[in-house]
C-alpha cells in the first residue's frame, strides 16, 4: 500500500520527500552538538517544507524567509556570542540549507542545496572521525549524489532506485581514487591536525571535589588501549597510570599546585631513579579534557625533560606526571617505557616540605585529633623519622583493613550537615570509594607530620584483551597516595587495596549500572561490546593513526630507498598522471559504439567521408543512399543499392546482409 502511494505522487513532492530524508540524514550527526533550538527550528522548517510539498502549496514568500534568518541569527548570537567560529559557522550552514528547500523553485536551487549539503557532511569530521561517522557519512554521500542525479533526468518520472544505482557506481569510481589519495597526500601540520574528537570526558581533571568521582561510573567508554612490545603485562600492583598530582586542600576540594609556581623552588623537583627491567609499551589515547598524558608508572625521564610527539612536546613535570602545553583534544599513539621500580624526591628541604603537610585551619577537627592521638602512641616515639613515617602509614592502612569501612559507589552524599567532610566519613559512616580513601588517608598523614598527597588517574585495565590490545576505561580513574619517607622519597600507598583488594589486585573498574541488554544478558552485552571495540580500534590503528612514518615505510616498500617529502610527491604526482591517463583512455573506449549494427553504420560513415561525402548519423541507410545519388549521380549508383540491401537485411525478414568487400570496392570508386 506504502509503494503504491509512492507510485502515485507527482515527480516534484517525491523528489522534494527524497531530497528532505537526505538533508535529515546530514544533518542528524549535528544536532548533539547544535544548540537544541537550532535542532528544533531545522526540524519544524523540514517538516514545513514537506508539507508544503504534500497539498501542493506555494512556497513561502521571501519575507517569511528573511524573519527566519533575522530570528536564526539573533539565537546564535544570544547563545554563543558570535557568528565566526566552529559552532556558530556550523549552526548557521544547518539554517541556510534547510531554509534553501523553502526555495527550490528551479534546479540551480536544488544544486545549491546539494552543494551545501557536502560541504556540510565534511564538517561532520571536525567532531569525530570515528567508523560510525565514516559510514554515515559515506551514506549522506550516496544519497545526495542520488539526488544529484534525480535533478539530471528532467523528463519522465525516472525511478529512486535507478538514481541510487548510478549514484553507487560513481561512488564505487571514486573510492580507489579516495583511498591512494589517502596514502600518499601529504600530513602537513597543522592541516593535518584539525580535532579529531570532541573533547573527551576521562573522569580526570586538576582539581578533584570530595565526592565527585562516581559520575565516571557510567562513563564505560574507552581511554585508552595499551600492548606490550618486550613480553608479558606487569602484575596487577603495578598497573597504575598516573595522572594529575593534587597537593593543595580547602577542605573538600583537592587541586593541583598553582602552575606559574609549576618550577618553584617551594615545590621541589622529584627528580627519579629507576631500577630493574623495563617496560616497552605502545599505548594509544583517547582525546582527554587536561593537559596531562596518563603514563604507565613510572616512565623514565628528570624533572624538564621532554617526550617528542607529532607536533607536541611533552615535557615532565616537578611531581613526576608528563604535562602537554594544551589540553589533548586529538587521538594519539605513544611508545613509552615504564620501570615498575622506581624511586623519586629522596631530596627536599623543609621549606619543600611544609607544603605537602599543609591543612586548611580548623577543617575537620576530629580526624586530626584522631591522628594526633595515633601518632603519639609510644611505639612510634622510639623510631626514626623514616621507619615511623612507614610504620605510620602501615597502621593507618591496617585502620582501614580491619575497621568498619564499606567500599561502594553509593554512598550517600557528604557535607550536608557539616563542612568537615573527612570527620564525617572517617569516623561516622565510613563509607565511599578510591577519592574518600584516599582524601581522608592523605589527610590523617599531613596531621601527622608525614607529607602526603594525592595522585589521580587510571588503574587496571580489562580482564581479557581485545584484538592483542588492553583496554583501559574512564570507569578505571583511580585516586591513590603518596607519603614521603626520609632516605626514600615519595612511596605509593592506596588504600583502596586495603579495604577492596579487588578493585586493584583484580584491576576491576568501577561497574555502572547496566543497560536494558545488560540486565537480561550481561554476558551477551560484553560480547557485543567487545567486539564493536575491536572493530573500531582496527579503524583507529589502520585509518585514524595513518601517519606520516606510514607513508615513508609505504615508500619504502615501493622501492624509494631514502623517501622524503619529495619522494611522496613524485609518487603522488605520478598516482594522479596514471589516473587521468585512465580517465582519458576510459573516456576514449566509451565514446566508440560498442554494439555490432552501430560499428558497421561508422564504418559506413568513415569510408563515405573519405569519399568526401558527409552523411548524418542519424538517418537509416536507405536515406544515405537518397543522398548519395542526389549529390553524386550515377557513380554512386553501386554504394546506393549496397546501402538498400543492408538496410533490408536488417529489418525484413529472410534477407542475407550484404558483403562487406562488395560496399568497400563501390566506395572507392567515388573517392577524388
Amino acid at each position: 500500500m506504502t509503494s503504491a502511494w509512492w507510485s502515485r505522487l507527482p515527480r516534484d513532492t517525491r523528489d522534494c520527500f527524497f531530497l528532505l530524508a537526505v538533508i535529515a540524514a546530514v544533518i542528524a550527526p549535528h544536532a548533539g552538538h547544535l544548540p537544541w533550538w537550532s535542532s528544533a527550528l531545522t526540524i519544524v522548517i523540514l517538516c514545513w517544507r514537506s508539507l508544503l510539498a504534500a497539498r501542493q502549496r506555494p512556497l513561502p514568500s521571501r519575507w517569511w524567509l528573511a524573519a527566519i534568518i533575522v530570528l536564526y541569527g539573533g539565537m546564535t548570537w544570544l547563545t554563543l556570542r558570535t557568528l565566526i567560529g566552529r559552532e556558530a559557522g556550523i549552526t548557521l550552514l544547518v539554517m541556510l540549507m534547510a531554509l534553501k528547500t523553502l526555495e527550490l523553485r528551479a534546479r540551480r536551487d536544488a544544486f545549491v542545496v546539494f552543494f551545501l549539503g557536502f560541504f556540510l557532511v565534511l564538517t561532520q569530521f571536525l567532531y569525530s572521525q570515528s567508523l560510525l561517522t565514516a559510514a554515515w557519512s559515506l551514506l549522506a554521500l550516496w544519497g545526495l549524489l542520488a539526488a544529484v542525479v534525480l535533478a539530471q533526468m528532467p523528463s519522465g518520472v525516472p525511478s529512486i532506485a535507478i538514481a541510487a544505482r548510478r549514484a553507487a557506481g560513481t561512488t564505487a569510481l571514486g573510492l580507489p581514487v579516495m583511498v591512494l589519495l589517502f596514502m600518499l597526500f601529504p600530513r602537513i601540520a597543522p592541516l593535518w591536525g584539525v580535532p579529531t574528537e570532541a573533547i573527551g570526558r576521562t573522569g580526570l581533571s586538576n582539581q578533584l571535589e570530595f565526592g565527585a568521582m562516581n559520575e565516571i561510573a557510567n562513563d564505560d567508554s574507552i581511554a585508552m588501549r595499551l600492548r606490550f612490545l618486550d613480553g608479558s603485562a606487569p602484575p596487577p600492583e603495578q598497573r597504575y597510570f598516573r595522572g594529575p598530582v593534587l597537593t593543595r586542600f580547602d577542605g573538600r576540594t583537592w587541586r593541583a599546585p598553582d602552575p606559574s609556581a609549576s618550577q618553584g623552588w617551594l615545590r621541589g623537583r622529584d627528580d627519579i631513579a629507576t631500577s630493574g627491567p623495563a617496560l616497552r609499551y605502545e599505548m594509544t589515547l583517547e582525546p582527554l579534557r587536561i593537559a596531562v598524558l596518563p603514563l604507565l608508572e613510572m616512565s623514565p625521564g628528570a624533572v624538564g625533560s621532554e617526550i617528542s610527539l607529532p607536533d607536541l612536546s611533552i615535557t615532565r613535570g616537578p611531581e613526576l606526571q608528563w604535562l602537554s602545553p594544551r589540553p589533548i583534544t586529538e587521538r594519539m599513539r605513544v611508545e613509552a617505557t615504564a620501570h615498575p621500580a622506581w624511586r623519586a624526591g629522596r631530596e627536599r628541604n623543609r621549606l619543600q616540605l611544609a607544603v605537602d603537610l599543609e591543612l586548611p585551619p580548623a577543617s575537620n577537627p576530629r580526624t586530626i585529633a584522631w591522628a594526633h592521638e595515633l601518632a603519639g602512641q609510644a611505639r612510634f616515639s622510639v623510631l626514626a623519622p623514616g621507619p615511623r613515617a612507614e610504620a605510620l602509614a602501615a597502621a593507618v592502612l591496617a585502620h582501614v583493613r580491619d575497621g568498619d569501612y564499606t567500599y561502594t559507589l553509593a554512598p550517600g552524599r557528604y557535607g550536608e550537615q557539616s563542612p568537615h567532610v573527612i570527620d564525617e566519613f572517617w569516623l561516622d559512616r565510613r563509607l565511599g570509594f578510591c577519592e574518600h580513601f584516599a582524601s581522608s588517608f592523605v589527610v590523617v598523614m599531613r596531621a601527622m607530620g608525614v607529607p602526603a598527597r594525592i595522585v589521580t588517574g587510571f588503574q587496571g585495565w580489562d580482564a581479557e584483551p581485545q584484538d592483542g590490545y588492553f583496554v583501559v576505561r574512564n570507569a578505571n580513574a583511580h585516586a591513590w597516595a603518596e607519603f614521603w619517607v626520609e632516605g626514600r622519597g615519595w612511596l605509593r600507598a592506596d588504600p583502596t587495596a586495603a579495604v577492596a583488594p579487588n578493585r586493584v589486585i583484580q584491576g576491576l573498574a568501577l561497574q555502572p549500572q547496566p543497560g536494558v541488554i545488560g540486565q537480561f544478558n550481561p554476558t551477551l552485552w560484553r560480547a557485543m561490546r567487545n567486539g564493536w571495540e575491536a572493530v573500531n580500534n582496527r579503524w583507529q590503528q589502520l585509518v585514524l593513526n595513518y601517519s606520516r612514518q606510514n607513508q615513508f615505510n609505504l615508500m619504502k616498500s615501493l622501492g624509494f630507498e631514502h623517501p622524503d617529502w619529495t619522494a611522496l610527491g613524485q609518487a603522488l604526482a605520478g598516482v594522479i598522471l596514471a589516473f587521468a591517463l585512465a580517465t582519458a583512455l576510459w573516456i576514449r573506449w566509451s565514446s566508440r559504439p560498442h554494439d555490432a549494427w552501430s560499428r558497421q553504420r561508422a564504418r559506413i560513415a568513415a569510408q563515405l567521408a573519405r569519399a568526401g561525402v558527409a552523411l548524418p548519423t542519424h538517418e537509416s541507410p536507405a536515406a544515405w543512399a537518397r543522398t548519395l545519388r542526389s549529390q553524386l549521380g550515377p557513380k554512386a549508383e553501386p554504394a546506393a543499392q549496397w546501402l538498400e540491401r543492408l538496410e533490408r537485411s536488417r529489418y525484413a525478414a529472410g534477407q542475407p546482409a550484404p558483403a562487406w568487400r562488395d560496399f568497400a570496392a563501390a566506395a572507392r570508386m567515388l573517392r577524388p
